[in-house]
């Protein structure tokens, strides 16, 4: 499975992953999918918000055990960050048929649409659609870089983007999902430990940072005479990453847009996007206000003007304490339990269904990046945690 998939999507130049939502590579992940779940008789459909599910039992029967994640990325992506918990879960349902398991609840693997959120700028937008977190009218307003918006994305790759939005039937059918991850971060590397379990997903949102100045020469320009916005962004890239180290928070400008972005041209607009998150929510809070605090006293420095507009948020999410001590026990009860910067399927969907997640050991620590690893035999191991997981769920 995982080298039928390791081709697709990936670009030659940098080694990464370009899986888009609703994108040729996107549609080849999804074909993907089909395939594994005919290939072991499983029903495949997909529903309203084009997330797929692969069933074994009727859905019908309700209180379901549900694994899987994504399989989209970032821009130059890891192989891991998603597909890792995909392809488990498939391996899963193989081991629990090799012990000759009886399933006493129906059981389904799901690949969520566009949970990265690379195209159109919103992360778990399939899952937030049907938890009725995002509503088709502002899933309409969504656009890409190019200004396709959603429902035209959708269109083209054959979908019918007027059936999007929340689906409680649906979820009201699960009574459990878990979502294998690989971990972001080093924190089962530094124990030694191959699995983990999540106990909560931090506060983390995405902010957008509006730097208007002047656009002019850069060769004729005074310095004195420049209302130049790039040097207000570098101070405030700064800024983001000082309030974070004294906060005990992370705080990014990944990703920046310039116009008229002209090497001899002094800048009319920067745009920046900060990406912040902290282990509780006054610690975000804090962090987020003193980096547009920051931004302004500079701003007001320069001759810029500044504006500010969050464009998603995600309060704290503890996972449901009776599902993870139940992992626990399932796996010996001697599996850490720890906490993550990193937004999930699962964390969107825990406000309507009981959720819980599981890490495999990251040696390195890197994600979002083509250097994303995780160990083959640690691999084997998240596969085999999560086929006791589902056994002790779906086959009690």
């Amino acid at each position: 499975m995982w080298r039928d998939l390791l081709p697709i999507g990936r670009d030659a130049s940098t080694g990464g992953y370009r899986r888009y939502a609703w994108t040729a590579a996107d549609a080849d992940c999804r074909s993907w999918f089909r395939a594994q779940a005919e290939s072991r008789g499983l029903a495949h459909e997909t529903d309203r918000n084009g997330n797929q599910w692969a069933w074994l039992g009727d859905p019908a029967q309700g209180d379901a055990v549900v694994t899987g994640s994504h399989l989209d990325s970032v821009p130059d992506g890891g192989a891991f960050d998603g597909p890792l918990g995909v392809v488990t879960s498939f391996a899963a349902l193989d081991e629990l048929r090799r012990r000759g398991v009886e399933f006493t609840r129906p059981l389904s693997v799901t690949n969520f649409g566009d949970e990265e959120g690379a195209r159109f700028g919103l992360a778990c937008v399939g899952s937030r659609l049907s938890a009725g977190q995002l509503t088709r009218e502002k899933a309409y307003e969504l656009r890409d870089a190019d200004g396709i918006s959603l429902p035209q994305a959708m269109e083209a790759a054959g979908y019918d983007p007027a059936a999007i939005g929340p689906d409680p039937e649906r979820l009201a059918r699960i009574g459990a999902f878990v979502e294998l991850h690989v971990e972001q971060g080093r924190a089962l590397d530094l124990s030694g430990d191959a699995v983990g379990i999540a106990s909560a997903i931090w506060p983390h949102g995405r902010w957008r940072f509006d730097f208007a100045g002047e656009a002019n020469h850069a060769g004729t320009t005074r310095l004195a005479d420049r209302r130049d916005p790039m040097l207000t962004y570098a101070q405030t890239v700064l800024a983001a990453r000082q309030e974070a180290e004294l906060a005990g928070a992370v705080a990014t400008f990944g990703k920046v847009s310039v116009e008229p972005n002209g090497v001899n041209a002094i800048p009319s607009l920067v745009r920046g996007w900060l990406d912040s998150r902290a282990p509780d929510q006054a610690t975000l809070d804090t962090v987020v206000a003193a980096v547009e605090q920051a931004a302004r006293e500079r701003a007001e420095r320069n001759g810029v003007e500044l504006s500010v507009v969050q464009e998603s948020f995600t309060p704290v999410i503890e996972f449901e304490h009776a599902l993870r001590d139940e992992l626990n026990k399932i796996l010996g009860g001697a599996v850490p339990v720890l906490g993550t910067g990193a937004g999930h399927d699962a964390g969107i969907l825990s406000t309507s269904v009981p959720t819980a997640m599981l890490f495999v050991r990251n040696p390195t620590g890197v994600s979002h990046s083509p250097a994303e690893s995780a160990d083959e035999d640690d691999c084997v191991a998240g596969v085999l945690a999560l086929a006791d997981v589902l056994e002790g769920l779906a086959c009690r």
